[in-house]
């Protein structure tokens, strides 16, 4: 007996339901986040027969088999068997975001012709509310994290998911059509979207550089996956997108959606423009000048561009402006992204984990460049050109302690040939930490801002922060018994 399906396709007023009852799903990528036990649970909930295949052995995903005890679902563990993805096994196969778009077993779905889907593609088929889709290279989780607050102090049911580690078919249940649902959307996620011809009906475009070159047919691959996020907005959709960003503002010429710019500088006519410390939101006659606060989340010239993306797509979708201006005082940041986790002796510690692209980084080291900063970096090699997040480094960190990993190398070559002199590779966040503790005093600041993904030291950039902040505790802890 399958459960009654009470999510009707929202996404441009399509109005379909489709019903997993009994449909045999494979799982590929259970991972140690939110998303794959997310999707996991709602198929089997929803009577799907469902199978979850992991290359990691269980002893590597205990925690979340855990939270899936109960439901009944097939684990394969430890490799990959071809049947859970060909049609003697499967109907529909779901990739984890982690999974590249090549990978053989996806071809073996799609040449025994099965289907192939990723959570974020069921969900804006069942979500029955508008939805606002945020993309971009860097800024994205601010901006979506900042609209989310906005719309929050509107309507207090407003759901934030997507790419930071929140399942979104989990809040499936408490979405109704009046909720503000706010999605973080990552390349990965955007490839199932554009393949099932779907668009969010507020797409938001921060920025485009050389992210992820590892995994694409070179940057214009990478850029015009994230493009894809408006490519099938249809007429009275809203593309947000930046006009100082030449990649992100291609998207512009191409959508059939009404575009809302954001930018540098007053240009009176209708966007959200920063001028100074404010932001001016311009829409046919009316006018609003909206202060941006001086806090560490709203620091640096990139920060104040997410404000305005963020800003534009709450107002899009209806936010009154004095919603806006609350959200705006209330926002505190957002978790590994340029998070304040401690001050000791005078010093602070910054965790910017989720800095794993150069321009990330370098818009943060700008952002901070009247302090002394003694710079965590390095790490994963995603074949992005280090040379400008090398001298941006150079010139403005105090010292620079090079966490190990593939990328690291190169990193320490273009560092020294631009006269710094970096410590390390240290195979430890402890030891880094160490290193850039020696150097620092009173007004200093201590930042990890890697320019660089996580894997090898670290499980994710979520697991690097998270040692971060422990090594940092455990810093503190000692001050406090030596004193």
């Amino acid at each position: 007996m399958c459960p009654v399906d009470t999510y009707a396709i929202g996404f441009n007023g399509l109005g379909v339901t489709e019903s997993f009852c009994g449909k045999r799903i494979t799982i590929m990528g259970l991972g140690t986040r939110a998303g794959g036990v997310g999707v996991a649970r709602y198929l089997a909930t929803s009577g799907a027969i469902v199978t979850v295949t992991d290359m990691k052995p269980e002893s590597d995903l205990l925690q979340p088999i855990q939270e899936l005890k109960g439901l009944p679902i097939r684990f394969a563990l430890g490799a990959h068997d071809d049947r859970d993805f060909s049609i003697e096994r499967a109907d529909i196969v779901v990739r984890n975001p982690g999974v590249r778009r090549n990978s053989r077993y996806l071809q073996i779905a799609r040449e025994s012709g099965v289907r192939v889907e990723m959570e974020m593609s069921l969900f804006i088929r069942a979500c029955p509310a508008p939805v606002i889709g945020i993309t971009g290279t860097k800024g994205k989780t601010t901006t979506a994290s900042l609209c989310a607050e906005m719309l929050r102090h509107w309507d207090d049911r407003t759901v934030l998911a997507g790419n930071m580690g929140v399942s979104a078919v989990s809040e499936l249940e408490r979405i109704n059509a009046e909720t503000p649902v706010v999605l973080e959307l990552s390349s990965w996620q955007l490839e199932a979207m554009n393949e099932h011809h779907l668009s969010p009906g507020i797409a938001v475009l921060t920025n485009i550089s050389e992210d992820h070159l590892d995994a694409y047919d070179g940057f214009a691959d990478y850029a015009n996956t994230k493009r894809t996020i408006t490519h099938h907005q249809a007429e009275g959709d809203t593309l947000v997108v930046n006009a100082d960003d030449p990649e992100a503002a291609i998207a512009a010429a191409a959508t059939k959606a009404n575009v809302v710019w954001f930018g540098f500088g007053d240009r009176n006519r209708d966007g959200a423009w920063v001028e100074g410390n404010q932001i001016v939101w311009r829409n046919g006659t009316t006018c609003h000048w909206i202060p941006v606060p001086g806090r560490l989340p709203f620091l640096g010239a990139h920060q104040r561009l997410n404000t305005a993306a963020a800003m534009a797509a709450a107002l899009v979708r209806g936010t009154p402006i004095d919603a806006i201006k609350t959200g705006l005082v209330a926002f505190r940041g957002v978790r590994n992204r340029m998070e304040i986790v401690g001050e000791i002796d005078g010093v602070t510690y910054i965790n910017d984990s989720a800095a794993t692209a150069p321009i990330a980084a370098i818009a943060n080291l700008t952002g901070l460049s009247d302090r002394r900063v003694h710079l965590i970096s390095g790490g994963y090699d995603k074949q992005s050109d280090l040379t400008e997040l090398a001298s941006t480094a150079a010139r403005l960190a105090s010292t620079i302690h090079l966490l190990d990993g593939t990328a690291t190398a190169e990193l320490r070559r273009l560092l020294i040939a631009n006269g710094a002199e970096p410590g390390g590779p240290f195979d430890s966040m402890a030891g880094a930490l160490e290193s850039a503790v020696s150097g620092a005093v009173a007004g200093d600041v201590v930042l990890l801002s890697p320019g660089c993904a996580s894997f090898g030291l670290f499980r994710d950039e979520f697991d690097r922060g998270d040692q971060f902040r422990s090594a940092v505790a455990a810093l503190q802890q000692r001050t406090v018994g030596a004193s």
